[in-house]
């Protein structure tokens, strides 16, 4: 699988990565291991986590892997934190927090170091400063290599990139994690701007419309989908409306015309846009995984990735990038 260079550093990533958002609760142990296997033959290195995947479950299982199927030093471990389950708080990046989080997913990872530690999300709560400084002691420390953020806008994000590469002290952001598919071309508006100016690689995930992209739920929802389940299905169901639809079914005539499918025709859209670094996959089954990985062999052609790019395309209004309405 290539690898790609994350954003202005020298670090390089597959540019297929693997989610484990399931991972601890609907996928368990053995099929974890059957993915990583999989994933690792063929290629592939960058694996995502976070602290709440599975209230922590999601690293402690990765842990259990590295010691018993992968050595760690294959794999590019990335791993999230700000995220508490607090009715009155979504996000707390205080630097005693993120640090704290830290700590705590370097004993669940089993690890003295994450590859790429990333915020989940920016916290109005927090000057941005002071979550940063918390990136800084956390590479300073060793305890990091590289830092990145995630689900930031774009002026959030162009804020915290400038103030990292103002001083030669701090440590600049290397990656920004985003969804993008082609039913979420939300971050073209601001945030692909300001990542590609900025030299920050962006980590695309949910490339496949959070599994709708794949056609599966075009007539009903599977039993056995992520759409069904008790945890997903409201992260599913914004994405099974009219205007999706539509994107859905132009997605699957490509594919027919390509004799391929339509995961490998969203996955390649994704995969090879401007300014992506890699595109997270995340799947149930080891069947699903070796499906999305099988995109390697696919390359769009011009008048497909056009056609998409036109039915798929976001309204940008005053004052959005290149906006063509008020």
């Amino acid at each position: 699988m290539e690898k790609r260079h994350l954003g202005r550093t020298g670090l390089r990533v597959s540019r297929l990565g693997l989610g484990t958002m399931t991972w601890g609760r609907d996928t368990g142990e053995h099929e974890a291991a059957e993915q990583l296997k999989e994933f690792v033959d063929a290629g592939g290195n960058l694996v995502d986590t976070a602290d709440v995947y599975a209230d922590g479950g999601a690293e402690y299982l990765l842990s259990r892997l590295t010691e018993s199927l992968i050595p760690r030093s294959e794999l590019v471990i990335a791993t999230k934190a700000g995220s508490v389950p607090e009715s009155d708080r979504r996000f707390d990046t205080s630097r005693g927090h993120l640090l704290t989080a830290l700590d705590a997913s370097l004993r669940r990872l089993g690890t003295d170091y994450v590859d790429l530690w990333q915020v989940h999300a920016f916290d109005p709560g927090t000057p941005a400063e002071e979550t940063l400084h918390a990136l800084d002691l956390a590479v300073t420390s060793g305890r990091a290599r590289y830092v990145g953020v995630s689900n930031y806008s774009g002026w959030q994000l162009a804020k915290a990139a400038g103030w990292q590469r103002a001083d030669a002290a701090r440590v600049p952001l290397a990656s920004t994690q985003m969804e993008y598919s082609l039913l979420q071309r939300g971050i073209e508006r601001e945030v692909l701007p300001a990542a590609l100016d900025a030299g920050v690689g962006v980590l695309a995930s949910s490339p496949l419309g959070r599994g709708v992209l794949t056609g599966k739920y075009r007539h009903a929802v599977p039993q056995d989908s992520r759409g069904a389940s008790p945890y997903l299905s409201g992260f599913v169901q914004p994405y099974l409306d009219d205007g999706s639809r539509r994107i859905v079914d132009a997605v699957a005539t490509a594919a027919d015309g390509l004799a391929s499918s339509p995961l490998a025709v969203a996955l390649a859209w994704v995969r090879d846009r401007p300014g992506v670094a890699s595109a997270l996959v995340g799947a149930r089954t080891v069947t699903q995984l070796q499906a999305a990985l099988s995109v390697e062999a696919l390359t769009l052609p011009d008048e497909i990735r056009s056609a998409l790019d036109d039915i798929s395309a976001p309204i940008h209004r005053y004052p959005d990038q290149e906006w063509s309405e008020l």
